[in-house]
C-alpha cells in the first residue's frame, strides 16, 4: 500500500507545481490565451482531485494503528488543494494590464466615479474570495473531524464485538457447566435412592432372620 500512496504523492506534487505556475500566469495573459490556460488549469485541478481521492482510498486500507501518519499527510494535501483552488478563483477574476487599461482608459478620460466603482468591485470580489476560502477551510476541518469520529466509532465497534464474542463464549461455558452439575446432582440422587433401598432390604432381612430364629426356639 505504501508504495502506491507514495506514487500518488509524487504525481500530486508534480501536478500541483504545474498548476501553481500556470495560475500565476493567468492574469497577465491576453483574453484568448487566458481562456485556454483557464481550461487547462481546470482539467489539471480535476486530475489533482482524483489523485486525492485515490490517496484517501489507500489511507482507509491502512491498519488503524498506522493510519495517523497518513491521515496527517492527507490533511496537508487537502489544505494545499484548497489553497490552489482559491488562488485559481482569484486569478480568473484578476484584471490583466490590457483589460485595466481598456476599462480605465490610457488617455485619462475615464471619470473618477468609474475608477471608484471598479475598485469597489475588485474589493468585493476579494472579500468574496476570502469568505469562500474560509468556508472551504471550515468544510475541510469538518471533514477531518468527521473522519476521526468514524475512526473512533470503528475502534469502539471492534471493542464491542470482541466483548460480545467473549460474552457468548462465557455463556457457552456456563451452559456446559450447568449441564455437568445437573448430571452430577442426578447421579447423587440416584445413589441415595439406591442406598435407601439397600438399607430397607437389609432391615427386612434382619427382621426376617430374627423372626425365624424366635420361632425355632
Amino acid at each position: 500500500m505504501s508504495s502506491d500512496f507514495e506514487g500518488y504523492e509524487q504525481d500530486f506534487a508534480v501536478l500541483t507545481a504545474e498548476i501553481t505556475s500556470k495560475i500565476s500566469r493567468v492574469p497577465r495573459l491576453p483574453p484568448d490565451d487566458k481562456k485556454q490556460m483557464v481550461a487547462n488549469v481546470e482539467k489539471q485541478l480535476e486530475e489533482a482531485r482524483e489523485l486525492l481521492e485515490q490517496m484517501d482510498l489507500e489511507v482507509r486500507e491502512v491498519p488503524p494503528q498506522s493510519r495517523g501518519m497518513y491521515s496527517s499527510r492527507m490533511r496537508s494535501y487537502k489544505q494545499e488543494m484548497g489553497k490552489l483552488e482559491a488562488d485559481f478563483k482569484r486569478s480568473r477574476i484578476a484584471y490583466s494590464d490590457e483589460v485595466r487599461n481598456e476599462l480605465l482608459g490610457d488617455d485619462g478620460n475615464s471619470s473618477e466615479n468609474q475608477r471608484a466603482h471598479l475598485l469597489d468591485n475588485t474589493e468585493r470580489l476579494e472579500r468574496s474570495s476570502r469568505r469562500l476560502e474560509a468556508g472551504y477551510q471550515i468544510a475541510v476541518e469538518t471533514e477531518q473531524i468527521g473522519q476521526e469520529m468514524l475512526e473512533n466509532l470503528s475502534h469502539d465497534r471492534e471493542k464491542i464485538q470482541r466483548a460480545r464474542d467473549r460474552l457468548r463464549e462465557t455463556d457457552a461455558n456456563l451452559g456446559k457447566s450447568s449441564r455437568i452439575l445437573t448430571g452430577m446432582l442426578r447421579r447423587v440422587i440416584q445413589n441415595r435412592i439406591l442406598l435407601v433401598i439397600l438399607g430397607i432390604i437389609v432391615v427386612i432381612s434382619i427382621l426376617t432372620a430374627i423372626t425365624f430364629f424366635v420361632k425355632g426356639h
